[in-house]
């Protein structure tokens, strides 16, 4: 397999094969997505030339059924149509025989630029971390360990060249415990400590672990960074079917002076045959530079 920094990683969609614990069939499965409703780009209305569409996914790792929550959130993702796609708990498994979850995503998508990063080695069996997905021209990548390294959490970022000029995109998810509040913040600071400083604009997206409202996030605004997704616009990105109490803790954070956010909404919301894409709903957004 060609290294995934490389930018000629693409090739034509491939079928899936799909099962899940239910026994939904393949053709069941495909004809459920086929009947969702269809709601054009997931940032609703015309795009302008310098508009950036936006994409953050928790995609719960390899958790069951895989092969049947991958034909959902690539039908989610196939809805929102956005240039970058941002990933949370992204595996890639050599004993179970799991390729790189984000590779696969990509690779049904259409998506040519895939980076990746995780706190094992390039080589490792198992590695589990965070991606970027898009379609735009990259210029450069970079990644980090996030203090403490003690919680193995990690950023990207990737700079990408739209028509507006370039654009840093900035993935991460930050420590889950309840009680962790000192870690998110410690995570935080030292994300936003080694972002660039050359006034190229920033999107920051990613599991926070954390609503709006939450001491962890001061850091992030509203002077600095603004959320796509505004308090109180959606009633959670926790799936509650799968157990997780309602609360918003996924989010696309953009700079105002840069954008401004035209349109933001939850994706792999919905249902089929009473499965989802994820135990987090997508959020989805459009920014447009001022």
């Amino acid at each position: 397999m060609a290294p995934r920094d490389r930018g000629d990683r693409w090739s034509p969609p491939r079928g899936i094969v799909v099962r899940n614990k239910a026994g939904l069939g393949r053709r069941s499965l495909i004809a459920a997505i086929a009947a969702l409703p269809l709601v054009g780009c997931a940032t609703g209305g015309r795009r302008a030339a310098d508009d950036l569409s936006v994409v953050t996914f928790n995609i719960w790792h390899d958790a069951a059924p895989w092969p049947a929550r991958l034909a959902l959130l690539t039908a989610a993702l196939r809805e929102a149509d956005a240039d970058v796609v941002v990933l949370q708990e992204v595996l890639e498994d050599q004993r179970k025989g799991l390729p790189n979850q984000a590779d696969t995503v990509a690779r049904a998508r259409g998506y040519r630029h895939v980076h990746f990063v995780a706190v094992e080695p390039e080589g490792a069996p198992k590695r589990y971390g965070n991606a970027i997905l898009t379609r735009l021209p990259v210029i450069d990548v970079a990644r980090r360990k996030l203090a403490p390294l003690s919680d193995s959490r990690t950023a990207i970022r990737v700079r990408v060249r739209t028509a507006a000029g370039p654009v840093d995109i900035v993935g991460t998810h930050l420590a889950w415990h309840a009680d962790a509040g000192a870690v998110r913040a410690e995570q935080l600071a030292d994300l936003l400590a080694w972002l660039p400083t050359d006034r190229v604009p920033l999107v920051v997206t990613g599991d926070f672990n954390a609503p709006l409202d939450d001491p962890a996030l001061r850091a992030m605004g509203p002077s600095r960074f603004v959320s796509a997704l505004p308090q109180g616009a959606a009633p959670t990105t926790l799936n509650p079917v799968r157990g997780h109490q309602p609360r918003v803790i996924d989010h696309i954070f953009a700079e105002p002076a840069a954008f401004a956010a035209t349109a933001a909404r939850l994706i792999g919301d919905q249902a089929v045959n009473g499965e989802y894409p994820s135990d987090h709903f997508g959020v989805a957004a459009r920014l447009t530079r001022r």
